[in-house]
């Protein structure tokens, strides 16, 4: 079975390169009508220019393909409300978004700003929230949406030097998991890819025999998939250099005490069964989670 895409409408912020201009040509090769989303800035997210995402639609209507370039801040919620209106009256709907824009200032903590930190999650964190609003309604409406957020291996598992970016990417996940549940029922799929992939992001963190086995198009897989028709919801996918996984939020089974037991020395004495991954679980919500604290798991 060919996935395809004709009368889709793809929104894809940060597509003036890597991984998003990947999954904007793929998504074109298969039918979807692209908004190619890039503020053109440095890596920090200084500057702006529209040429890259400009380049991206000229590839994708050389192809036959049909696309518009847009150069809105993703957070810019003015800016990214008058794209998707423009879209939605050129085009007539919006069936996709992936949250792809990003931007690093990698520093220890100790050597980490305000500022630093700051920037790092509006881009990723607020820039998702921003652009996932301006076209949740929509799609409630039209009853079908694809939205894909982007997390790392950083925010699911933490990497040295980036606690701003570990912080937003996980807090990607927290998002998904929410939207996941309200979107259900409008048939509104939400998911999240971990990318590992040589993109001039990543182009000083790996070495380079391990890059050249980690293009783009070693992820557009995964993350076509998590957008198509048939698409799950609140998963996460890790994906890059042919390498497919899905990662989990697990609960141990845990202990379950008395009152009289209920302290610290308690909780001290027996956190390696606390620990124990034996018949470990996934909540399907925090709720879940809850029922779970209150009816025990193994009992003490």
């Amino acid at each position: 079975m060919t996935l395809r895409f004709d009368n889709r409408v793809a929104i894809v912020t940060g597509a003036g390169g890597g991984l998003g201009r990947a999954y904007a040509l793929d998504l074109a090769r298969r039918g979807a009508k692209v908004v190619v989303n890039d503020l053109g800035g440095a890596r920090d997210g200084s500057g702006s220019s529209l040429s890259a995402a400009q380049g991206v639609v000229d590839e994708i209507t050389a192809m036959g393909g049909e696309a518009m370039a847009n150069g809105a801040s993703v957070t810019d919620a003015a800016a990214v409300e008058k794209m998707v209106a423009f879209v939605k009256e050129r085009w007539g709907r919006v069936d996709i978004l992936i949250n792809n824009a990003g931007i690093l200032r990698d520093r220890t903590f100790v050597k980490m700003s305000h500022d630093d930190f700051r920037q790092v999650l509006d881009v990723h964190l607020m820039g998702s929230v921003i652009c996932t609003k301006a076209v949740w309604e929509i799609m409630r409406e039209q009853t079908f949406g694809r939205i894909l957020m982007t997390t790392s291996s950083t925010g699911l598992y933490g990497n040295f030097g980036q606690a701003n970016y570990g912080a937003a990417k996980l807090g990607l996940v927290g998002l998904m998991k929410t939207l996941a549940l309200e979107g259900a029922k409008y048939n509104v799929k939400v998911n999240t890819i971990a990318p590992l992939a040589a993109t001039r992001m990543t182009e000083d963190l790996m070495p380079a025999e391990l890059l050249a086995k980690m293009g783009p198009e070693t992820v557009v897989p995964a993350a076509v998939f998590l957008v198509s028709d048939d698409a799950p919801t609140n998963a996460v996918i890790n994906a890059g250099g042919g390498g497919f996984e899905r990662a989990y939020v697990t609960l141990t089974q845990g202990i379950h005490v008395a009152p009289e037991d209920m302290t610290a020395e308690t909780v001290a004495a027996r956190f390696a069964e606390i620990s124990d991954r034996t018949g470990e679980i996934v909540p399907d919500t925090g709720s879940a989670q809850g029922a779970v604290a209150l009816g025990g798991g193994n009992r003490g």
